[in-house]
C-alpha cells in the first residue's frame, strides 16, 4: 500500500482544513488508519484513527471535538478535518495504515507527510 497526503498548508488561529490521503495498492479497506503528526525534534505523535470500516474512531485529547476522521473504503481514501485550529495544531501531518492504535509502530504503511502551519 503507497499512501499520499495532500492539503496542507498555512491557516490562520480558528481557521478550518482538510487533510486527505489517497491509497494506492490492494487491500486498502483490510487496514485500519490513522494520522499522526511530528514537530521537528519531538516524536511523531497521534492524533487520529479510523477502524477497516470506519465505524470507530479515536482520538488524542488536545484534538478531540475538533478533528474528524473519515475514510472512503470505495475511493481509497482517508480524511481529516480539522476544525478551530490552534498555533500548537503546527506539524507536519502523516497518515498511516496498518493496526487499529494509537501506536506507531502497529501501523505498516505512511505517507509521506503534509505540512500544516497555524499562525496566531
Amino acid at each position: 500500500v503507497q499512501l499520499q497526503a495532500s492539503g496542507g498548508g498555512m491557516v490562520q488561529a480558528g481557521d478550518s482544513l482538510r487533510l486527505s490521503c489517497a491509497a494506492s495498492g490492494r487491500f486498502f479497506s483490510s487496514y485500519a488508519a490513522g494520522w499522526f503528526r511530528q514537530t521537528p525534534g519531538k516524536e511523531r505523535e497521534f492524533v487520529a484513527a479510523i477502524t477497516r470500516s470506519g465505524s470507530t474512531t479515536s482520538y488524542s485529547d488536545s484534538v478531540k471535538g475538533r478533528f474528524t476522521i473519515s475514510r472512503d473504503n470505495a475511493k481509497a481514501m482517508v480524511y481529516l478535518h480539522m476544525d478551530s485550529l490552534k498555533p500548537e495544531d503546527t506539524a507536519k501531518y502523516y497518515c498511516a495504515v496498518g493496526t487499529y492504535s494509537a501506536y506507531v509502530r502497529h501501523y505498516n504503511y505512511w505517507g509521506q507527510g503534509t505540512l500544516v502551519t497555524v499562525s496566531s
